[in-house]
């Protein structure tokens, strides 16, 4: 569906001849093993997993489709989005979903694979208004989204349990499982061309986007199992 699907859509609106302004979600993990730091919109990609294949195909699918048909579609290679909203296997909020089950007594340990890997974590509001306006521009074009920051996995650890008065350590277990067969170490972008020609910057940074999560995750449960659950700050 990441590929196949992008491919599918891009030539419905190439057949019917919509006036449509058609966005690819791209994602940081294409860059993979990164070749360069921070990764622009010229560095070369090394996806490391099917899914960043996927969305370097997607990529370049749209870019020839633009090229070939003078279609207005454009792709935003987005740093790791968060959001209180996340599925609940990605990494951040399976950290600030446990919290607030760990504090409602609900969970005891939470199992994670390797600590050390970074990445440039960004709001997903912000980097939705980002979208946006790159549909609202005279030419489509491609753009790097990020925050320009990468903190590892055990610094959300550390920032998102310390926020809740709980030292991680005494919860979090090494879990092989979770560790990926090609691991990606390193993720940060420049987001320079979207500061520039979209006029767009990241506002939330690490340690609030961190809070934001663990006093929504906080609220679910209270609201779900009618805890009282309260967040040192």
């Amino acid at each position: 569906m990441t590929g196949l699907g992008t491919v599918r859509i891009l030539e419905a609106i190439r057949e019917v001849d919509l006036d449509t302004r058609f966005y690819q979600a791209g994602s940081s993990e294409m860059f993979g093993r990164v070749q360069e730091i921070p990764q622009t919109e010229t560095t070369s990609f090394y996806p490391r997993s099917p899914y960043a294949c996927a969305k370097v195909y997607a990529h370049w699918v749209t870019v020839n489709y633009r090229e070939s048909y003078d279609l207005f579609a454009c792709n935003g290679s987005c740093s790791t989005t968060s959001h209180h909203r996340r599925g609940e296997t990605f990494v951040t909020r399976k950290i600030t979903r446990a919290i607030a089950h760990i504090r409602a007594g609900l969970q005891d340990k939470l199992f994670l694979g390797n600590l050390d890997a970074k990445r440039d974590w960004g709001y997903a509001k912000e980097y939705v208004e980002a979208m946006w306006l790159m549909l609202q521009q005279d030419m489509p074009d491609d753009y790097v989204i990020a925050t320009g920051e990468t903190h590892s996995v055990q610094e959300f650890l550390e920032e998102a349990f310390g926020y809740a008065g709980l030292d991680w350590r005494d919860y979090v277990v090494y879990d092989a499982r979770y560790d990926r067969p090609a691991e990606v170490d390193l993720l940060i972008g420049d987001a320079s061309k979207a500061k520039c020609m979209l006029n767009w910057k990241p506002k939330t940074h690490f340690k609030d986007l961190v809070q934001l999560m663990v006093d929504a995750d906080a609220e679910i449960v209270n609201k779900a199992y009618g805890s009282s659950i309260e967040v040192a700050i």
